[in-house]
C-alpha cells in the first residue's frame, strides 16, 4: 500500500483466477482421489522410484523449507506489532505465540484447527474493521472524504496515485507491468504459492480432502475465495492509506517510536503504528484479533507441515509399521520442530514482502505442470523433479547475479524462469521415462479425468465412447468454464464495488453491484447444475 498503492494488491488479487479454477475444475478431482495429503497423490498418479522420490522430497521441501518461510513472515509481523505495542524483543514475542500455537496444534489436530479458524476469522475481521474506522476518522485524516481528497493530491514515486485500483499505465509503466500485467497474464497459472496453487494443493487440498462430499469441497473453497478476496482487503487498505497521511515517511514512524529496534523499521511497521490511535477498549479487541490472525495461519501451517513430515516422509520412508499412537507423538514433535525452525528464520528477515517475492520466484514455472497433470497422461514424476530443480536453480542464479550487482527486473526474472522451467519439463514429458501404464489406468478408473489428454489411456482401459461421454457430461467442462469466468467477475466486481462505495463514487459502485448480482446468480446456477 505505501510503496505501490491500492493497485499493488493485484500481485495477489490475480490469484483469484487460480482459486476459482480450483473450485470448478479441481475440487472434485481431489475428492475422488481419496488421498490423505496432496503428496500421497504422487504415488497414485505416478509410478516407480521417481514417484517415491518426488513425494519424499516435496514432503521436506514444502513441509519444512517453504512452510517455515511462510510461518516466519507471519511471526515477523507479530514481532513488529508487539515491538510497537509492548516494546517486546523478537524472542519474547516468539516465545509467547510459540507456547500458544504449538500446544494447541499438537493437541487439537485438524478438527480443532478448522473449528477455531471459523471463530478467529470473525474476531479478526471485527477488530480490523474497527481499526480502519478509527484510522480514517482521525482529525489529521478527516474521514473518507478527507482521505480521498488528501491522497488525490499526494503522489508517490513516478507520479504514483495511491488511490487507483488499476495502475497508471502512462506514468508508471514499469510498475504496472510488475504488479498488474504479469500477475494477470503469467503469475496466476505459472507460479506455485501455498494457498493459491494452480490446481489446488498444500492446505487447500487438505481441506478439500477432509470435506464430506465433492459439493462440500466446492462450496467451502468458493466461500474461502469470496472471503479472502472480497471481505478481507479493504479494512487493511484503508489503514494503509490513512498511514500515508499520518506517517508520510519512515522517519515519521521512527520519531513516533524512538525506542523501536531499527532492524524492524519498514513500511509494514505502519500498521501497528496506526494502532496507537485506538481507544483503550478497542486495543484489547485488536490484540485478541491479532492473536487470532497469527494463530489461524500458524496453526494451519503447523498442522499441514506436520502431516507432510510424518505421513509423507517419516511414515512412508522411516518407520512404516508403528502403532497410530507413535505417529501422533511424531506429529507433535514435528509441530515443535517446525515452529523452532520458522522462529529462527524470523531473525533473518526484514520485511514480509521480501519473503513473498522469494517464494514466488522459487515457485515460478511449475504452476502449469500442476494444472495439466490432471488432464494429460504424459506428465510424469520426472517432469515434477525437473521443474522444481530448474526453477530453483535459475532463481538462485538470479540471486547470485543480484549480489554481484547485475540486477534483473522482477517481471523479467519471472518470465525467464517460467519459460526456462516450462521448456525443461515439457522436454522431459516427451523424452523422459513414462509412467507405468497400469498405474495410469488405475488412476483414470479412480479419478475419471476427462479431455483429449487421456484418450490414449482410455483406449488401454477399455473405456467405451459412451462411458467417456458420460464422464464428460458429468464434469461438463464448458459449464465449468462459465462458472470460472462468472466466479472471477463476481469476486472482482464485489471487491471494487466496496472500494468505489468507500471512495464515494456511487455511480460506479452501483454499476459494479449490478455486475456482482448478475454474475453471482450465474455462479449459483452453475453450481446447482454441476452438483444437482
Amino acid at each position: 500500500m505505501r510503496t505501490q498503492g491500492v493497485a499493488g494488491n493485484w500481485q495477489w488479487w490475480a490469484f483469484t483466477l487460480t482459486g476459482v479454477a480450483t473450485v470448478f475444475f479441481y475440487a472434485r478431482l481431489w475428492r475422488r482421489s481419496g488421498v490423505l495429503t496432496d503428496l500421497e497423490f504422487y504415488e497414485l498418479r505416478y509410478s516407480g522410484k521417481a514417484a517415491v522420490t518426488v513425494r519424499g522430497f516435496r514432503a521436506i521441501y514444502l513441509g519444512l523449507f517453504f512452510n517455515c518461510m511462510i510461518m516466519a513472515t507471519v511471526n515477523l509481523a507479530a514481532c513488529k506489532i508487539a515491538a510497537v505495542l509492548f516494546g517486546f524483543d523478537r524472542w519474547q514475542t516468539l516465545l509467547a505465540v510459540g507456547l500458544l500455537n504449538v500446544v494447541f496444534a499438537a493437541y487439537s489436530g485438524l478438527w480443532g484447527v478448522l473449528v477455531i479458524d471459523m471463530f478467529q476469522f470473525f474476531i479478526k475481521m471485527s477488530a480490523v474493521i474497527a481499526a480502519a474506522y478509527f484510522a480514517v476518522t482521525l482529525p489529521q485524516v478527516g474521514g473518507m472524504s478527507g482521505l480521498v481528497e488528501k491522497l488525490s493530491h499526494t503522489h508517490g514515486p513516478g507520479g504514483l496515485n495511491y488511490l487507483n485500483m488499476l495502475p497508471d499505465f502512462s506514468n508508471t509503466w514499469t510498475l504496472a507491468v510488475a504488479i498488474f500485467i504479469m500477475p494477470l497474464t503469467v503469475q496466476w497459472w505459472a507460479v506455485w504459492y501455498p494457498g493459491a496453487e494452480p490446481g489446488g494443493g498444500s492446505y487447500m487440498a487438505q481441506r478439500m480432502l477432509a470435506s464430506k462430499t465433492e459439493k462440500d469441497a466446492l462450496g467451502s473453497t468458493l466461500f474461502f475465495n469470496v472471503a479472502h478476496y472480497v471481505l478481507r482487503p479493504w479494512p487493511w487498505i484503508l489503514i494503509g492509506l490513512a498511514s500515508l497521511i499520518v506517517y508520510p515517511q519512515l522517519s515519521d514512524i521512527q520519531k513516533a517510536f524512538p525506542h523501536l529496534d531499527p532492524t524492524l523499521l519498514g513500511h509494514d511497521i505502519a500498521f501497528p503504528a496506526m494502532l496507537r490511535f485506538l481507544p483503550a477498549g478497542w486495543v484489547g479487541l485488536m490484540l485478541g484479533g491479532l492473536v487470532a490472525a497469527n494463530s489461524s495461519t500458524i496453526l494451519t501451517h503447523l498442522n499441514w507441515g506436520a502431516s507432510y513430515l510424518v505421513h509423507d516422509f517419516y511414515r512412508r520412508f522411516v518407520k512404516r509399521d508403528a502403532p497410530e499412537k507413535h505417529y501422533v507423538m511424531a506429529g507433535r514433535l514435528a509441530t515443535i520442530l517446525l515452529f523452532v525452525c520458522s522462529s529462527s528464520l524470523v531473525f533473518a528477515l526484514n520485511t514480509a514482502k521480501d519473503a513473498f517475492v522469494l517464494i514466488l520466484q522459487v515457485g515460478a514455472g511449475t504452476g502449469l505442470l500442476y494444472l495439466l497433470r490432471w488432464y494429460w497422461w504424459r506428465i510424469t514424476a520426472w517432469c515434477e523433479i525437473v521443474a522444481m530443480v530448474s526453477s530453483f536453480a535459475i532463481s538462485v542464479g538470479f540471486l547470485i547475479m543480484g549480489k554481484n550487482g547485475i540486477v534483473v527486473p522482477s517481471d523479467r526474472q519471472l518470465v525467464i524462469t517460467v519459460a526456462f522451467t516450462t521448456v525443461c519439463w515439457v522436454i522431459m514429458a516427451y523424452a523422459g521415462p513414462r509412467t507405468d501404464e497400469a498405474t495410469l489406468v488405475k488412476f483414470y478408473q479412480k479419478v475419471s479425468p476427462i479431455g483429449p489428454g487421456w484418450k490414449y489411456i482410455r483406449s488401454i482401459a477399455g473405456v467405451s465412447q459412451a462411458e467417456a461421454a458420460e464422464y464428460a457430461r458429468r464434469d461438463n467442462i464448458p459449464l465449468a468454464f462459465l462458472g470460472w469466468s462468472a466466479g472471477c467477475a463476481m469476486i472482482w466486481s464485489a471487491l471494487f464495488c466496496v472500494g468505489n462505495y468507500l471512495y464515494g463514487r456511487m455511480g460506479l459502485a452501483t454499476a459494479l453491484l449490478a455486475v456482482f448480482l448478475v454474475t453471482g446468480t450465474v455462479v449459483i446456477r452453475v453450481v446447482n447444475k454441476l452438483w444437482n
